[in-house]
């Protein structure tokens, strides 16, 4: 008996099949979860086709979006220029394509220095708590309590003149704090957590708990954030532009056309001076905020 017992082949017991979720990455997982989101594919495709409109305006452009044609000023579209002149004799067309690649910078970098800024000061107030989170917290709320429109009004105001990088720096400084605050949060619900507690007993520094444990677990919030953030400022660049305080003409961006177009003359005549930048502005807002959707319901771990 003994005997055949021996010679019996040991039989492992049947592994347990895990969920298909639960074999791959958590970086895989929400990019699946992404792709079956179709307003947010959408989005991508246009908010990727309006980058490469801003990349490639020199080649799309049919003039160049300074000159001045004095013999065609607010002429209606022809076969040369195909949205027709502003009131400085400027093609729209031009203008629309260049104003592109100024709208979608200001909002791209002026969302990465607020989440730089922001990001940064929330981590650490996160992170280390007392005295140093009481300071951040502190100024934080000093920003908060001027309204953002008042605040960088008055910094521009005080700026001789205006460029795009000063027009991106005013912009994050005084948009940072939100950003800052969702930080905070998220790291101060990270900071108790026992995988934290044990890294911290056996002595990994600071460095590294925050580069292997915090910052995987709050990329999904930063990420969200971004995309709202961008779209945010694009909207800011336009409506500070249509109220004097943007970027100065003759820089070509969305809201210098609307602002160029604010005529009931051309309100009622030119539609497609007016048209077209704000559908732009629309539109992309649209995309950046079906992305940010889609990347808020991908990273959601109790989806």
């Amino acid at each position: 008996m003994e005997t055949r017992l021996k010679e019996m082949p040991d039989i492992a017991p049947p592994r347990p099949e895990l969920p298909e979720e639960m074999s791959v990455s958590p970086t895989k997982l929400a990019f699946r979860r992404f792709r079956k989101n179709k307003l947010a594919l959408l989005g991508t495709v246009f908010l990727a086709i309006m980058v490469l409109v801003a990349i490639f305006a020199d080649v799309i452009a049919t003039h160049d979006p300074t000159a001045s044609q004095l013999s065609k000023v607010e002429a209606k579209a022809d076969s040369e220029n195909w949205l027709g002149t502003d009131g400085s004799g400027r093609d729209n067309f031009s203008r629309l394509v260049y104003g592109a690649r100024i709208s979608l910078t200001v909002g791209f970098f002026a969302m990465l220095f607020t989440v730089l800024i922001g990001g940064t000061l929330g981590s650490i107030a996160g992170y280390y708590g007392g005295k140093l989170d009481s300071i951040i917290m502190r100024v934080t709320d000093i920003v908060l309590i001027f309204p953002f429109i008042l605040l960088f009004m008055t910094i521009v105001a005080i700026l001789e003149r205006t460029t795009v990088p000063i027009f991106i720096l005013v912009i994050a400084i005084t948009s940072w704090p939100q950003v800052c605050r969702i930080l905070r949060g998220t790291f101060m619900s990270i900071r108790e957590k026992e995988y934290i507690l044990s890294a911290r007993s056996i002595g990994c520094s600071d460095v590294r708990i925050i580069r292997k444990h915090f910052l995987p677990n709050a990329v999904g919030p930063i990420i969200v954030n971004a995309t709202i953030i961008m779209a945010t400022m694009i909207v800011a660049e336009s409506a500070l532009s249509f109220i004097g305080f943007g970027i100065p003409q003759p820089t070509p961006t969305w809201g210098n056309m609307l602002t160029e177009a604010q005529s009931v003359r051309l309100l009622r005549n030119n539609p497609e001076a007016w048209l077209p930048p704000g559908l732009c502005i629309l539109l992309t807002v649209l995309a950046i905020n079906f992305i940010g959707d889609g990347l808020r319901d991908a990273f959601d771990s109790k989806a």
